[in-house]
C-alpha cells in the first residue's frame, strides 16, 4: 500500500474513533506502522513506570521489560506492586523489575522518592508517566490539591524536574505521558484554566479525568520547548481492557467490550516511544499507534499562548517549582 493510501486509512480510522481508538486500529495499523524497537535495545537501562501495578501500566512494564530494560514499578501500594512484578515474571522469569512505593499525587513522597533514584542512579533513560484516577467526587491529595491534578499533572511534573539530570546524563533519554483520547473533548479554555483545582460547579469525575488529560498534553509539549535537550512526548492508549475502564466505565465497558483493546496492544506506543532512537520520534508530539496525532479533534484550532502560559505558572507553582527557572 502506498504512503498515500496508508495515510488517508489511518486518518480514517482515527477521525472515525470507533475503529481507530479500539482494537480494530493497531490490528490495521500494524500493516504500515513504524517497525518495532531493536531486540534489548534496553538492556542496561533503566525506566520508571509510574502507576505499574496493574492495566497499561504493567503491560508496558512487560514490554519494556523484554527489551532488557531495568524496569521501575512504581505505585501506591507494595503488595499490588508485587503482583504485578511476579505476574511479569511468570511470563518473563528473567525480567530485572524493582518494586517502589510512591504515591504520585502526594509532592512530598514525589520528592523522597526522586532522592531515592538521584541516590540509586546515576541516569534514567525514560520515566513513563501512567498513574491514573478517576474519583466519583470531589477529592483532595496530602497538599490540599484535587486528586486527578495532583496525580496527573502536579506529581509527574514536579518528579521529572527533580530527575531531569538523570535523564539528561542518559544516552538519549526522554519523559512519555500516557494521556487519553478524553482529552479531545476538554479544550483549554478560559473557563478550564481559571479552575483548574475544579472547585466551580458540580464535580464530574470523567471530566476531571478529561480535563487533566488536556493538561498533560499542555505540559509535555511545553516541557519539551524548555527543555531542547529532553524529549517529552504524550499519547493515547485507545480504549483498552483494564480497570481504568472496566471499573470506572462499566457500561461502556460492557457494549465495547468485544473490540477493547488488550492491555499490552493499548501500551504499545508506550514502549515504542520509550525504546526507539528519538532521531525516529523527534523532540515532542502527541501519539497513538505509533504515529504523530493531532492534539485537536478538529484542524483548525489553536491555543491560546496566554493560556498556555497561565497552566505553566499555576501548575508550576503548585507542584512547587521555581516558575521562571523550571
Amino acid at each position: 500500500m502506498s504512503s498515500t493510501l496508508t495515510d488517508l486509512a489511518d486518518t480514517i480510522l482515527d477521525k472515525t474513533v470507533l475503529p481507530g481508538y479500539s482494537s480494530i486500529g493497531p490490528r490495521l495499523r500494524r500493516r504500515w506502522w513504524p517497525a518495532d524497537p531493536e531486540p534489548d535495545s534496553l538492556r542496561g537501562r533503566h525506566v520508571v513506570v509510574t502507576g505499574a501495578s496493574g492495566g497499561l501500566g504493567a503491560a508496558a512494564a512487560t514490554g519494556l521489560a523484554e527489551l532488557g530494560a531495568t524496569v521501575h514499578l512504581v505505585g501506591r501500594k507494595a503488595d499490588r506492586l508485587a503482583d504485578a512484578a511476579r505476574e511479569i515474571r511468570r511470563s518473563l522469569p528473567s525480567a530485572e523489575l524493582r518494586e517502589e512505593v510512591c504515591d504520585v499525587s502526594d509532592l512530598d513522597d514525589v520528592r523522597r522518592y526522586a532522592e531515592r533514584l538521584r541516590a540509586d542512579l546515576g541516569a534514567l533513560h525514560a520515566i513513563v508517566h501512567d498513574a491514573g484516577v478517576m474519583p466519583t467526587e470531589r477529592t483532595e491529595s496530602a497538599q490540599g490539591h484535587e486528586l486527578t491534578l495532583a496525580t496527573h499533572v502536579l506529581g509527574p511534573l514536579l518528579l521529572t524536574e527533580l530527575v531531569r539530570p538523570l535523564l539528561e546524563a542518559a544516552d538519549d533519554g526522554r519523559v512519555v505521558w500516557v494521556s487519553s483520547g478524553g482529552m479531545y473533548t476538554a479544550p483549554l479554555t478560559a473557563a478550564l484554566v481559571d479552575d483548574l483545582q475544579y472547585r466551580e460547579g458540580t464535580y464530574d469525575g470523567v471530566r476531571a479525568y478529561a480535563r487533566t488529560k488536556r493538561l498533560q498534553v499542555v505540559v509535555a509539549e511545553l516541557l519539551a520547548q524548555r527543555h531542547p535537550q529532553l524529549p517529552s512526548h504524550s499519547m493515547h492508549p485507545g480504549w483498552a481492557q483494564t480497570p481504568g475502564i472496566t471499573d470506572s466505565l462499566p457500561g461502556f465497558a460492557k457494549v465495547l467490550g468485544p473490540v477493547l483493546r488488550t492491555a499490552a496492544e493499548g501500551a504499545d506506543t508506550m514502549v515504542w516511544l520509550a525504546a526507539v532512537p528519538t532521531s525516529r520520534t523527534g523532540q515532542d508530539g502527541f501519539w497513538c499507534d505509533r504515529r504523530r496525532r493531532s492534539p485537536h479533534y478538529a484542524p483548525w484550532p489553536k491555543e491560546d499562548p496566554a493560556l498556555r502560559r497561565r497552566v505553566w505558572d499555576r501548575v508550576a507553582t503548585w507542584a512547587g517549582l521555581d516558575v521562571e527557572g523550571s
